[in-house]
């Protein structure tokens, strides 16, 4: 029964959070509702929060992520999950999105009403990320056709229309391949053990990798840096998770320990939360251990890319149609709306401080200029004076423009990309109602593990060291010169799951200098938000493992030194400090706007115009 004072969103929450309890059999859990895709932390489950105005596709997705959750704590052992986890970026692809298919179909095959949820919720992440518009096989991540296929056999649904074209691109050679192996897994649903098992042989098959003797024992990371002792430091300075930049999508529980290697995990803390946000995680993982000889001889090799005619710089409103655009901005100012705290009180603060340093001085008894009407008085007793002139003198602070670089990797998804979006919008409108220039763009590759730049690389045998083995996505959400009001839309894409990547931090860095030292304003500011060191499993596999974090040191480098703009960044659980000069690092994604406004208000209050580093 419905209370006095329940409204229909409340009613919505209590049935959900009953329904997830009574599917998995778990009493003890406490279900809570917040921004971005949901977690799972232990007993504690966090499921996404209702917009105010409530659409049917916000409850399918709450429905259909409340079964997914209640599918996972019911069938699934994180403990076992993990123990068998393979070390091949690949292979935990397929191995977490056909266990994830293995929980689903459990649930599917029992209760009609969950297989509807999980259904409209796979069709809302299928056109989310784009793959109802796909055209090539390598725009489709192997382990996103296999866990669709996997479902086909598992639970008898056929992948949806939106997916089919997808599928069909992987189709023959998966079930050439693997068919086998995906009929002998479709009995052993009920066994996740015996299943867990089972799933090596599908990836020996699909020749991704699984050994299940090598890749779980407890032996396996120390065997590996044995033999490859360049591995260790540059993974150890990759603080970012390999789960960290994988796609995920809207209906898998990541387990825990899948951000990093079981074997890694000894006396620490397991990091037991779970993302809940994809289907197939599809992690490209962090540095892969395979070193090329001329890196294992210590020789220097300069970095570059292997090509760049796959690379792109695209505004935002080139990536999807407009009407998907409203949709994202709708999404993006329905959390807006809720962001009435210390972020917006920031920003007025921001704008206060600089609206008082506005304060108008004006140069007078020039020969041309604005009339000076002060001194008509004098003309008028004596018509031989002639007539004054007066210039406002220009404020340094208005010669100034900031450039804010967001890091659109797969490991922002959720949380942080709302907030880096949502303070990037209040930023951009609070500078420019003081006259400031910003300019808001993103970084990120336009495929998962390589593209169009590694299978030139792999067509043409393969040469040792190649450089990076990815096609770089930047994308301009607004120009300086553009007002906010013209291109508001483009930042909602922030929130288009399909848009997350990797990312390629230090020719990003260049690229957003490049179009600064450009502009015409004396005072350039470039702000730098990230939540981890740059990862791409491409490049990192045919090269030496710090290849990319010892460019973006050398960039970072350069422009510290050299260069007349001023940079700074911000680090999400990531410390950035170690890279730059002027930086802060936060742990939680809800300090971002408020560090962001503290950030440039610091800056603007050093006042140093004029005395600019300069290109030597």
């Amino acid at each position: 029964m419905v209370g006095h004072n329940e409204s229909p969103a409340d009613l919505v929450r209590r049935t959900t959070a009953a329904t997830l309890k009574a599917v998995s059999g778990r009493i003890d859990v406490e279900v809570d509702y917040g921004l971005g895709q949901g977690s799972v932390r232990g007993a504690e489950v966090r499921l996404p929060a209702l917009p105010r105005t409530v659409l049917p596709s916000d409850l399918a997705r709450l429905r259909g992520t409340a079964d997914m959750v209640a599918l996972r704590l019911r069938y699934h052992d994180d403990s076992l999950h993990n123990r068998r986890m393979p070390r091949q970026p690949e292979a935990r692809q397929v191995y977490e999105a056909v266990e994830q298919a293995r929980v689903e179909a459990l649930g599917a095959r029992r209760m009609a009403g969950i297989a509807a949820n999980l259904g409209e919720l796979l069709e809302s992440r299928i056109l989310a990320e784009g793959l109802d518009r796909v055209t090539r096989r390598d725009q489709v991540p192997l382990a996103e056709a296999v866990a669709l296929i996997a479902r086909e056999r598992f639970s008898g649904q056929a992948p949806p229309a939106s997916a089919r074209h997808a599928v069909d691109l992987w189709r023959t050679e998966i079930e050439t391949k693997a068919g086998a192996a995906l009929d002998r897994l479709s009995g052993l649903l009920r066994d996740q053990d015996a299943f867990s098992r089972g799933l090596f042989d599908l990836l020996r098959q699909l020749e991704v990798g699984g050994d299940l003797e090598s890749e779980s024992g407890e032996g396996g990371e120390s065997e590996s840096a044995a033999e490859n002792p360049e591995a260790a430091p540059g993974e150890a300075s990759d603080e970012k998770s390999e789960s960290g930049d994988a796609p995920s999508d809207a209906s898998d529980a990541e387990a825990p320990g899948s951000a990093g290697e079981a074997d890694e995990d000894e006396g620490g803390e397991s990091g037991d939360e779970l993302t809940l946000t994809g289907a197939g995680v599809d992690d490209p993982g962090g540095p892969s251990r395979e070193r090329r000889d001329q890196a294992a001889a210590g020789r220097e090799v300069p970095y570059r890319p292997y090509t760049t005619r796959f690379d792109q710089v695209v505004g935002a409103e080139d990536l999807c149609d407009s009407e998907e655009l409203g949709r994202l901005r709708s999404q993006l100012d329905q959390h807006l709306s809720r962001l009435q705290g210390v972020v917006s009180k920031l920003a007025n603060r921001l704008q206060r401080k600089l609206m008082a340093q506005q304060t108008r001085s004006w140069a007078f008894d020039l020969e041309e200029g604005i009339l000076d009407t002060g001194r008509l008085a004098r003309i008028v007793a004596n018509p031989t004076h002639s007539l004054s002139f007066k210039v406002e003198k220009e404020t340094d602070f208005r010669d100034t423009v900031v450039t804010l670089l967001i890091d659109n990797s797969g490991s922002m998804r959720g949380r942080p990309i709302t907030v880096a979006a949502m303070s990037a919008d209040i930023l951009a409108r609070t500078l420019e109602r003081c006259g400031v220039k910003v300019e808001v763009l993103g970084f990120t590759t336009k495929a998962w593990k390589g593209g169009q730049a590694r299978e030139a690389w792999q067509a043409e045998g393969k040469p040792p060291s190649p450089g990076r083995l990815n096609d770089l996505r930047h994308i301009v959400y607004k120009a300086a010169d553009a007002p906010w009001r013209r291109v508001r839309r483009n930042l909602g894409l922030m929130l288009r799951e399909g848009i997350l990547k990797e990312n390629i931090d230090g020719e990003a860095l260049l690229w957003a200098h490049d179009r600064l030292l450009g502009r015409p304003e004396l005072r350039k500011i470039l702000m730098v938000i990230s939540d981890g060191a740059p990862v791409d499993d491409s490049t990192l596999s045919a090269n030496s493992g710090n290849i990319l974090e010892k460019h973006l040191r050398e960039v970072i480098a350069t422009i510290e030194t050299r260069s007349p703009v001023e940079l700074a960044a911000i680090g999400i659980g990531h410390d950035v400090t170690r890279y730059y000069r002027r930086a802060v690092t936060i742990m939680d994604a809800e300090e971002l706007g408020g560090t962001m406004m503290m950030q440039l208000a610091d800056l603007f209050d050093e006042g140093q115009v004029g005395t600019r580093r300069r290109i030597r």
